[in-house]
């Protein structure tokens, strides 16, 4: 949802004016339009500077840049400022402070040191917010509201301790209904008052900073209740905003895969969807790529907004690489292939001190347009200007979904057992891989997703199976999808009670199959998967790790088993008919060349081929709008390569050059092609 205010990709990212002099200001306009820079966020961390009492408010600093940023053709994406509270607000209200997950209070300092359930945040937070909406509703520049900023961590106070029990009671009405929820009659837990609970943390339930629990049910519904409670605070700010502004969209900056906030959650609230992309120098290209299909997933394939990114180098990661040449541009366009309508930076002038001193900027410490990143940020901003308005609001279709669920992850990583190594992120990457090393279109749903407009449905490690999923899976399979779980699935409820008369649950019926028990094994200990005939390029043996189901068939086809230890000839991949569709079972953790192997082999059951055929490390993507294409052909390599347009015919939009069957790209290079013709 880009306002129509400006209608291209947008360009600029984070400017922090209020740690410069006004010649700085002049100068950093002056670089901006050599950059092509036209979209500015601000406010980002003046909350101190705005508000500097409990009722002194001076927006003189807010007034000047807004008009100063407008005259010189930048507009604005106006912060609300709440994401770090002033010190005399703390020093004042010390309920407005956090407790850690050790029980200690904090003092004033860093950022996001607010309690989220503090009347005293809420009441400011939210009226700061609507202040600002009265004041810039109709301010030319604005073109979006950005609410906080990176909303994140836990607090374990008072005052959350009580909105917990609140939250509790309107949750299951009853004590009755969380002991048996909890399960509490397992270590004489049961509890007869609301007063009784408290809070899963280091002093009561978990350790090891919060990666282990005792009781899976109080410390989910603590995520669950945190994840609520951060929201609140974000609708309580945009609800403000609204009060004044009915037009202008409203956003705040998601962290991709951060584990702490259910994002699908949050979605329903999101007007535009904008997340902050930060891989490392060895972050896998598709693991970003993966990341950038979450985001977009989170509001059913909308386009969404790349909020950050650092033109070169982050400062808190253990070794902050420089983003070599070329590859500033690359990820940028990767983010936009993927359904961006946005490239955005953190931050477009270095801090002269603290602690984001180091990290990138447009404008480096120098404070000129002669330095290597500057250049690459002018060259990306003119490529920008010439793609127009022709990719805004187009959108990426898939076939196939992968499912991503933010509770079952949780539940995963809380489970005490049966693997420390088992991580959830992993095992759906290990599928997501093999479709974007092919250059088939995917998406990531939540399981509130609707199946209808997909052929296959894959859910890795689907440990959790909330109330209905099963019926709308076997819906899907019924009316002929294919639907593929793995080990570990179907184990427990919403509240992680194991549902009894054996695994996987709730899908039994569909897999076709049970399972008696789970080995687990160092990660370095395989185990083999044996074909029971060829199919397709499978054939033979490949090696499995992690987990080992010992299941039994019940109508299930066996496609292959074992071949070692003592569950030797017993199956590890099965496949049911069920309805027009079929159901598919992988009961260990297989290497990539099964995984390929499989997954293309169900590619070609259901007719979804690549888009275009390339060699590893050249990504294809593409986004539509009408009968119109847009193929994204990205060289992620250090030398040139070929990819093959067979007999598509297109116009690359940054240079003007037309491409049809084989064709090379050079190292780390884009290409946008344009098809008159939407090609399926």
């Amino acid at each position: 949802m880009v306002h129509n205010k400006l209608q291209k990709i947008w360009y600029g990212g984070d400017y922090n004016p209020e740690q410069w002099d006004e010649a700085t200001w002049d100068e950093d306009i002056r670089m901006f339009k050599l950059a092509g820079i036209d979209v500015a966020t601000i406010n980002v961390f003046s909350w101190a500077i705005v508000q500097r009492g409990e009722d002194t408010y001076d927006f003189t600093f807010l007034d000047e840049m807004m008009e100063k940023l407008y005259k010189n053709g930048v507009y604005v994406c106006l912060a609300t400022g709440t994401g770090a509270h002033p010190a005399w607000m703390a020093k004042t209200y010390t309920d407005i402070l956090r407790t850690d997950f050790d029980g200690r209070k904090r003092k004033f300092g860093g950022r996001h040191n607010s309690c989220p359930n503090s009347p005293t945040y809420r009441k400011y937070a939210s009226r700061m917010a609507e202040k600002l909406a009265n004041r810039y509703q109709n301010h030319p520049a604005l073109v979006l509201w950005h609410v906080s900023n990176e909303y994140g961590g836990y607090c374990y106070c008072d005052n959350c301790t009580t909105a917990f029990r609140q939250w509790l009671k309107r949750k299951y009405d009853s004590l009755q209904a969380v002991n048996k929820a909890w399960n509490t009659n397992f270590w004489g837990h049961t509890f007869y008052d609301w007063d009784e609970i408290v809070l899963p943390n280091g002093l009561s339930e978990e350790w090891g900073s919060g990666r282990n629990t005792n009781f899976q049910g109080i410390s989910l519904d603590y995520r669950r209740f945190q994840s609520d409670s951060l929201l609140t605070c974000y609708k309580l700010e945009r609800d403000a905003i609204r009060k004044h502004d009915q037009q202008i969209p409203i956003t705040t900056n998601l962290m991709g895969l951060y584990e702490e906030l259910d994002y699908f959650s949050w979605a329903k609230e999101m007007d535009v969807i904008s997340w902050d992309n930060y891989p490392s120098i060895d972050t896998p290209e598709s693991l970003t790529a993966m990341t950038h299909d979450l985001m977009r997933g989170l509001k059913s394939g909308q386009p969404f907004l790349l909020m950050e990114q650092t033109p070169s180098q982050q400062n808190w990661q253990p070794y902050n690489s420089l983003k070599r040449p070329g590859v500033m541009r690359l990820w940028s366009y990767q983010a936009v292939a993927h359904g961006a309508d946005s490239v955005l930076f953190f931050q477009l002038r270095r801090s002269v001190g603290a602690t984001e001193k180091f990290h990138g900027a447009v404008i480096e410490h120098v404070g000129h347009e002669h330095t290597r990143v500057f250049k690459e940020t002018s060259k990306l901003g003119n490529e920008l200007m010439k793609l127009d308005n022709r990719i805004i609001g187009s959108r990426v279709t898939a076939k196939v979904a992968i499912v991503f669920d933010w509770e079952n992850r949780w539940g995963v990583h809380l489970s005490s057992g049966p693997s420390v190594a088992l991580d959830y992120v992993t095992e759906v990457h290990k599928y997501y891989e093999v479709f974007y090393d092919n250059n088939i279109p995917i998406d990531l749903i939540g399981t509130d997703e609707n199946l209808e407009n997909y052929d296959v449905v894959i859910a890795p490690v689907l440990y959790m199976i909330k109330e209905g999923y099963a019926t709308k899976v076997e819906e899907f399979v019924e009316h002929g999808g294919t639907f593929i779980t793995t080990f570990f699935s179907g184990i427990v409820n919403e509240n992680d009670l194991v549902t009894l008369g054996g695994y996987p649950g709730q899908l039994r019926n569909l897999l076709g199959i049970w399972v008696e028990e789970i080995d687990a094994l160092p990660p370095n200990q395989k185990n083999q998967i044996v074909m029971k005939k060829s199919w397709g390029k499978l054939e033979g043996s490949y090696t499995c790790n992690l987990l080992f189901d010992l299941l039994h068939t019940e109508g299930a086809e066996v496609l292959a088993s074992y071949g070692s230890d003592f569950y030797r000839g017993m199956p590890v991949v099965t496949k049911n008919h069920y309805g027009n569709g079929e159901a598919f079972y992988i009961a260990s953790s297989p290497d990539k060349e099964f995984l390929s192997g499989f997954l293309k082999n169900i590619c070609a059951e259901k007719a979804i081929t690549p888009l275009v055929k390339t060699k590893p490390g050249v990504e294809v993507t593409k986004r539509e709008m009408g009968e119109t294409a847009y193929l994204f052909v990205l060289n992620h390599q250090n030398h040139p390569a070929y990819f093959d347009l067979g007999e598509i015919q297109a116009v690359d939009l940054l240079s003007g050059s037309t491409f049809t069957g084989e064709c090379s790209i050079d190292a780390k290079d884009v290409l946008v092609l344009q098809q008159s013709t939407k090609v399926n």
